[in-house]
């Protein structure tokens, strides 16, 4: 059976971090929101987390966030991960590994947390069965994504552009999961009650070129595999920048850039979880149900 071909090219991915690593703290705004989530969403929750994993931890986001957070206590031992040396940060443990190939022993861990950093996976769902494997039962998992509406206004602006210059048009931002899939990816994976939240985030620049300085620093430019090799023209990138300052400026002439982060949460199988109803299980009828409502606003 043929090998299916792979969307994102990883070994790019691991260049650009590289590349991305010295200046990274300059444009870790979207990493530091997405971290301070992740944080916020163990504070009310009412157990501590021996052993935790970061995924693609980015300098330690998470680490710092959730170090000056009400969950601050609730975690003994976090390993921080990353798909390559130069993106670790320089204190706690450390473990350079592929979100596609977690190196942990099954149900050996208590939580994992992975801030905007499976989006680059080949295989989603697969990482997250990965995770899971890897995760006790009652474990946790708390992870964030770029989704579909992320640079939407720069992929507008690109496409016009190319069609407009070469009559056709090359796939030059990547494609991010659809919000209305997040759930599901979780279910798929074999998590438990499922949860996904969307955080769609405006950023305003004075001019689209900073826009693309800001993607390099992060080293969230494409690595599509099936990317044009030849670099970008000088005359499709100025076009493109001009559309993009014409269709999306503000009235003050900055303008939009849209990335929308769509956090899931899901818990191992465990039977001391809270489980749904089974159908026709109810004990109070809908007309019994209703009768009450309407004499509680004294209808007859």
């Amino acid at each position: 059976m043929s090998t299916p071909p792979k969307l994102f090219d990883r070994d790019l991915l691991r260049r650009r971090l590289d590349r991305a690593a010295a200046g990274y703290a300059q444009a870790d705004f979207l990493k530091a929101r997405a971290a301070q989530d992740a944080a916020w969403r163990l504070e009310p929750i009412m157990r501590r987390f021996p052993l935790a994993v970061d995924l693609g931890a980015r300098g330690g986001a998470f680490r710092r966030a959730v170090a000056q957070s009400d969950a601050a206590d609730k975690i003994d031992l976090l390993i921080e991960t990353e798909i390559t040396a130069s993106m670790l940060g320089p204190v706690g443990a450390r473990l350079v590994a592929d979100e596609e190939r977690l190196p942990f022993a099954d149900s050996s861990l208590d939580l994992i947390v992975s801030t905007l950093a499976l989006h680059w996976t080949n295989d989603l769902v697969g990482s997250l069965i990965q995770a899971r494997r890897a995760l006790k039962p009652d474990g946790l998992f708390i992870g964030s994504f770029l989704g579909g509406a992320t640079l939407t206004e720069l992929r507008q602006a690109l496409l016009e552009a190319e069609s407009e210059l070469s009559g056709g048009a090359a796939m030059r931002v990547s494609p991010f999961a659809d919000h209305s899939d997040a759930a599901g990816l979780l279910s798929r994976a074999g998590f438990a009650l499922p949860v996904a939240d969307v955080d769609r985030v405006t950023v305003r620049y004075a001019h689209p070129i900073e826009l693309l300085r800001d993607l390099r620093r992060m080293g969230e430019t494409s690595v599509l595999s099936d990317r044009p090799r030849k670099p970008m023209t000088r005359a499709l990138l100025g076009r493109a920048l001009q559309i993009y300052v014409e269709r999306f400026a503000e009235p003050d002439g900055r303008v939009p850039a849209t990335f929308e982060i769509l956090t899931i949460t899901g818990w191992v199988p465990h039977e001391s979880q809270q489980k749904p109803l089974a159908r026709g299980s109810a004990q109070v009828g809908l007309e019994e149900a209703l009768s009450v409502v309407r004499k509680n606003r004294g209808d007859a």
